[in-house]
């Protein structure tokens, strides 16, 4: 009786740990280039009651399955899922997405790590440098930061290619940077670091080799298009994440019925004798 009290508690956990994963999903419904995340459940050790035998041709007996009393369930694992988002047509220059498997890369300053990101919102700052919102500075491929000045450039425009292309004061084009990305071969396994970031640890593989090094989009590793005037939203998809919200729901209230039923049995044992 003990045991099923410990397995309905096992299962409050769980179902706790996906409402909390459902609930971040829905409050960055709007977040660009949020990458949603899900729970996947799986089972504990079980308590094994009797053992399996092997059928006994001098008795002539078939075999035996063994006899387990499983103790519960866990998370497994909490996955992220980097399926491409919506695209939202801002028409501003410096919002950009990535149209394929890849990430932008930003750097904190030149002694600073590096971070990778799906959201696109740059802006320029007083120094006519590429930044995000926490002014960490968008890389170019090889490395190194991108600047627009205004005295030297009357405007500018970034293509499919990632390359950033300035129009001198006398009508010329010239090529100022081409806009870094950065691929991997499990991005599951980058850790959140909150604002829309990502770190790099040793399990997301950075396809060439070097996650400090950005690459060029049309580079062979990545083969990505980059959209200027573009930012990719969120992909949480709000039906799925309500209807998972109320499979999580029913499935507390289950694993709470167990916790109130065997308490009720525990009671009728304690009071057998009065």
């Amino acid at each position: 009786m003990i045991r099923s009290l410990y397995t309905g508690i096992s299962g409050l956990r769980g179902f706790q740990t996906k409402l909390d994963v459902i609930g971040n999903n829905i409050a960055n419904v709007n977040t660009v280039g949020y990458k949603k995340s899900r729970v996947m459940f799986q089972d504990v050790l079980s308590q094994n009651i009797q053992g399996a035998t092997a059928p006994n041709e001098d008795t002539g007996r078939g075999g035996i399955n063994p006899m387990q009393v499983g103790l519960g369930s866990q998370v497994g694992s909490i996955e992220m899922a980097f399926s491409a988002g919506s695209p939202m047509t801002t028409n501003l220059p410096t919002d950009l997405s990535i149209e394929g498997d890849a990430f932008f890369v930003v750097s904190a300053g030149a002694d600073g790590p590096l971070y990778y990101t799906r959201a696109g919102n740059f802006t320029r700052d007083a120094n006519g440098t590429l930044v995000n919102s926490q002014g960490l500075k968008l890389q170019a491929a090889g490395g190194g930061d991108i600047t627009i000045s205004r005295e030297d450039y009357t405007s500018y425009s970034i293509g499919k290619d990632g390359k950033v292309i300035g129009v001198l004061p006398d009508g010329t084009l010239e090529e100022i940077a081409t806009v870094g990305v950065m691929t991997f071969n499990n991005p599951g396994a980058l850790k959140k670091v909150g604002n829309s970031l990502y770190e790099y640890t040793n399990n997301a593989g950075a396809v060439g080799g070097d996650p400090a090094t950005p690459l060029d989009p049309t580079a062979d590793e990545a083969k990505v298009n980059i959209i200027s005037g573009q930012l990719e939203m969120s992909n949480v998809d709000l039906s799925e994440e309500f209807t998972e919200m109320i499979v999580a729901q029913r499935g507390f209230q289950a694993n709470s019925r167990i916790i109130t039923t065997s308490d009720s049995v525990l009671e009728e044992l304690v009071n057998l004798k009065r």
